[in-house]
């Protein structure tokens, strides 16, 4: 039976990207999409992932016919592919987002259909004037089943209010974070705002972190941050340390370029850049690094981390600084249970490692960042 046929006669449970149907309506918070490591997860397609059990974090992503009206360049749901994809269809961080039943999804939840593996749920807001309110229809619907995963936020601060913020806590929101992603107000503008018709402002953003800080507490919120879009080192570096100082974590990715995205022509960051940038966020959030002691050279290239070099090369050695950043779990502060398998580079060049390192992964990742060309100090 074709997708189109099934949305005549029943409710239509679970919808796969598919350009060669007529796409359903599917509506926020009846439906939501979530990516292919949770639909995996969930059983709700088939499929593996290399090395990795798939995820320990349920990614959900708010879904509407009209889509997303920001234009952000980088991004595959930005508005200006809306005459080439419908909404539902569009690829986002390298994957196709499938669309499920939320009272589906929600029944394989509570019958244990992720196996125990997940151990956050994150809900992703658009911009769309329905987003706000519907989040927080999500919101409660979850903590009505499953309460014993904690939920986070990923927010969309141009639409939002103090207020908000505050009732989403209030409702069971256990973390909020924002989207930052470009780390200078020129590269924001250019990348997300007025200049590329999109709707984002780099002072509304900061607000709503500086809101999230007061509201959430220290431990409790973060900014997501691209390196690659024309930042250098220090500069990501130094945002990465501002969080820090206002008591947020900095969940980091390495620029792709997206199919289909204003972006898709550009190069993906440098592979010593990032694994530099990497392990500076690192040492930054969780081995008590200040930016401050960091050297960098005339064109913002670390030079020195500013860090005792015996205990450098045993946290160099955990891996940990090189596996994805966001969300913690339950086992490990410093893992991410948002491991976004592959979001930001295939299985052949893997910038962000969903899984920990072994021994071999960390010689690559050495000879990426090219040590041996840096001094350090002590």
């Amino acid at each position: 039976m074709s997708a189109v046929a099934q949305e005549n006669s029943q409710p239509l449970n679970f919808y796969r990207p598919d350009y060669f149907v007529k796409t359903p309506t599917m509506r926020s918070p009846e439906y939501v999409q979530l990516s292919t490591a949770a639909a995996i997860t969930l059983g709700l397609i088939p499929g593996v992932m290399h090395r990795t059990s798939c995820t320990n974090c349920l990614n959900l992503l708010m879904t509407y016919p009209e889509g997303c009206r920001a234009n952000c360049t980088y991004c595959g749901l930005a508005r200006h592919r809306e005459e080439s994809r419908d909404y539902a269809d569009r690829n986002f961080i390298r994957v196709d987002w499938p669309t499920v039943r939320v009272d589906e999804m929600l029944e394989r939840i509570a019958k244990n259909g992720d196996k125990g593996q997940f151990q956050r749920m994150c809900i992703s807001m658009i911009t769309h004037p329905d987003s706000d309110h519907d989040t927080q229809v999500m919101l409660k619907r979850w903590m009505e089943v499953a309460p014993h995963i904690p939920a986070s936020i990923l927010s969309n601060p141009t639409t939002m209010d103090k207020q908000d913020l505050i009732d989403l806590k209030a409702m069971g929101a256990d973390i909020f974070t924002v989207a930052l992603d470009a780390v200078t107000p020129e590269i924001f503008e250019r990348t997300r705002g007025k200049t590329v018709q999109s709707p984002h402002s780099w002072d509304k953003y900061w607000q709503t972190i500086e809101w999230a800080a007061e509201i959430y507490g220290p431990e409790k919120f973060g900014a997501h941050l691209i390196c690659g879009m024309g930042e250098t080192e220090q500069e990501i570096l130094a945002v990465c340390q501002k969080m820090k100082d206002l008591g947020g974590h900095n969940h980091m990715f390495a620029f792709f370029p997206e199919k289909g995205s204003m972006m898709e022509d550009w190069d993906a960051v440098p592979q010593d850049h990032w694994r530099r940038v990497q392990l500076g966020r690192f040492l930054i959030d969780y081995a008590g690094g200040r930016y401050e002691d960091m050297e960098f050279d005339q064109y913002g290239r670390v030079l020195g981390f500013g860090y005792p070099q015996a205990e450098l090369e045993d946290i160099i050695d955990s891996g940990k600084p090189f596996q994805t950043s966001g969300c913690p779990g339950k086992d490990d502060e410093e893992v991410s249970a948002c491991n976004r398998p592959y979001g930001d580079s295939s299985p052949s060049d893997i910038r962000s490692f969903p899984f920990a390192l072994n021994r071999e992964d960390v010689e690559i990742v050495r000879r990426q960042m090219r040590l041996q060309d840096l001094q350090f100090p002590g």
